[in-house]
């Protein structure tokens, strides 16, 4: 049986750090994922919102998002078609921003507010190409792909994935400096303590990007384990978090049972202090 966290007192929902806590899950589970304490999820745009399918097709996923227990607050998987490339010399940004364009249309009918942005086989370096040439070229697309958010009302947040999925954009600091670039309201960094945490990143690489992150991800480095599994202390990424006014949500983005769960909330919540 799980046993589930009790709701936040007044003075603790005044002082709590963080908006919502909830984490990536299927929608078929969302009623259990409530009750072990999750307030959100986070969704496949392939599973939920399918930009590579009818609407008629897509109405029968809304339903069931509107259906849900819980609300889809952001949809990740973002483009996962092999012919969909963001970088390299087959870059097709045409074909990528009609993707973008369907997806940001049905995530806001869904009512989700983040497009998480990895999506590694759409932007891993071709053997030879130069990562400056990336670098133009993602930003250009970021700076096309932003006012088609904004037409839905969606943040498109950018994440780093460590180097054991991606071979480009690796770090919190990278990711930075592309948004910077972009220099778009509706395009911003994701940061994600595990990749972070892979890739050598500490709470120091987390202040240096507050200015452009908008939405945070979590799970213990060994084994992407949830929070209270291993121990991990994440005090000091969210004391940054504290020092820099952050008041948006945390996912939950790893492998976990749902018994898991409530401890895992329970402990972020310990430790947000």
């Amino acid at each position: 049986m799980m046993v589930v966290a009790g709701p936040l007192t007044a003075a603790e929902s005044e002082d709590a750090l963080f908006s919502r806590m909830g984490l990536a899950g299927p929608l078929d589970k969302a009623a259990e994922l409530k009750e072990a304490g999750a307030e959100f999820l986070t969704v496949g745009v392939g599973s939920l919102l399918v930009p590579d399918k009818s609407d008629e097709e897509f109405e029968k996923r809304l339903a069931k998002a509107k259906a849900s227990p819980l609300p889809v607050l952001a949809c990740n998987g973002f483009i996962r078609p092999k012919h969909l490339r963001c970088v390299g010399e087959e870059a097709n940004h045409d074909e990528v921003l009609e993707w973008a364009a369907t997806t940001f249309e049905r995530a806001k009918r869904v009512g989700a507010k983040f497009i998480v942005f990895g999506s590694s086989g759409s932007r891993n370096l071709r053997d030879g190409w130069p990562k400056e040439k990336a670098d133009a070229q993602f930003v250009a697309l970021l700076k096309k792909m932003g006012p088609l958010a904004r037409e839905q009302g969606i943040l498109v947040v950018v994440e780093p994935l460590n180097r054991k999925e991606c071979n480009y954009l690796m770090t919190l600091g990278e990711v930075a400096e592309i948004v910077r670039k972009v220099d778009d309201a509706n395009v911003k960094a994701l940061a994600d303590l595990y990749h972070m945490a892979v890739m050598g990143e500490g709470p120091d690489d987390l202040a240096k990007a507050m200015d452009v992150v908008i939405h945070i991800e979590i799970a213990e480095k060994d084994g992407r384990t949830v929070p209270g599994v291993k121990g991990d202390d994440f005090r000091p990424f969210f004391e940054v978090l504290r020092e820099a006014g952050y008041d948006g949500a945390i996912s939950i983005e790893g492998r976990w049972k749902p018994d898991q769960l409530p401890k895992a909330f329970e402990t972020m919540r310990e430790q947000a202090g």
